[in-house]
């Protein structure tokens, strides 16, 4: 029994680690939130800069949250402008889908190349990908990258937190849990729009409760 007691404790210590909130020092490791974990309560600002609280075990609808690094970069446009019919039908489906960024709240809609009209928030603190366990700390390299350009993490965020998420996808369902992520350090690489449908049509079929209903 003590040995039974060990081990779980064990598990539970690194189920805490995976879950805790954090700036990672590489991309390579961030832990992102997994499928059955809960998601602590979080805040996001609006446009016009207003806070807007979540409770995620209080969701009146499954919620689709995708985090993009920003207006700035051309891999998120070409993601975004590639999620635009899919995000209609999701809604259609009956989620709320939410795309935040690491953009301050008046850069949300402007820096990007084509308009939306989807819902966008700003984490220019990161504080919401630190949760989702995606956030990491921008090496210099890429600090010299943004300044040719032009550019500067905090003119972009309005925060001086000096990192990025990680562009990730995670369904939330009504009770508070993950319900599908999907995470790569690769920007380049993005979640297909079919394989989002896909899980989100699996979320609607009750898919991971397959094996009780078959008992």
């Amino acid at each position: 029994m003590f040995f039974l007691r060990m081990a779980l404790g064990i598990v539970i210590l690194l189920l805490s680690n995976l879950a805790a909130a954090e700036l990672y020092d590489h991309l390579n490791e961030v832990r992102p939130l997994l499928p059955g974990m809960s998601v602590p309560a979080f805040e996001l600002r609006t446009v016009a800069g207003e806070v807007v609280r979540v409770q995620p075990d209080a969701l009146s609808k499954p919620l689709v949250i995708t985090f993009y690094r920003g207006g700035w970069c051309p891999y998120c446009n070409l993601h975004l402008a590639e999620l635009r019919n899919v995000e209609a039908e999701l809604r259609g489906r009956g989620f709320e889908v939410w795309f935040i960024s690491a953009d301050r709240p008046e850069r949300l809609y402007e820096s990007l190349s084509e308009k939306v009209d989807y819902q966008l928030y700003s984490d220019g603190s990161l504080a919401v990908a630190e949760t989702f366990g995606i956030a990491f700390q921008v090496n210099q390299d890429t600090h010299d990258r943004f300044a040719r350009r032009g550019l500067t993490l905090e003119e972009i965020s309005g925060d001086d937190a000096g990192g990025l998420p990680v562009p990730a996808t995670f369904i939330i369902g009504t009770d508070g849990r993950v319900h599908f992520q999907y995470t790569n350090p690769d920007y380049s690489i993005r979640l297909s729009p079919k394989v989002l449908l896909a899980a989100a049509e699996a979320y609607l079929d009750d898919a991971d409760k397959r094996f009780r209903r078959n008992r």
